[in-house]
């Protein structure tokens, strides 16, 4: 499974959602390649899900991925909730 982190510029935001998201997936057992991404190379790489700032779906609306936003960053909890949520449905 490969999983993007998305911020405007690929190197402030991104890297640290990729970390919070990483410590999530750690702490639950879960596998995944998480890579940090801006916009531009979002739109083009392929995934399995994407996760960004709540900001950026309109920025995101045409890419034809799974995405998660988040409003609060910081927030590890809303993060951890939503990708679990999101990985449960993927599942199926």
């Amino acid at each position: 499974m490969e999983i993007i982190t998305v911020c405007g510029m690929g190197f402030g935001t991104s890297l640290m959602l990729k970390m919070t998201v990483d410590d999530i997936l750690n702490e639950e057992g879960v596998k995944a390649e998480v890579n940090a991404l801006d916009v531009g190379s979002a739109k083009g790489g392929t995934a399995d899900l994407i996760m960004a700032s709540a900001d950026l779906e309109s920025s995101l609306e045409s890419v034809d991925v799974r995405k998660v936003f988040i409003k609060n960053l910081t927030d590890k909890k809303e993060v951890r909730d939503k990708l679990l949520n999101e990985l449960e449905d993927m599942k199926g």
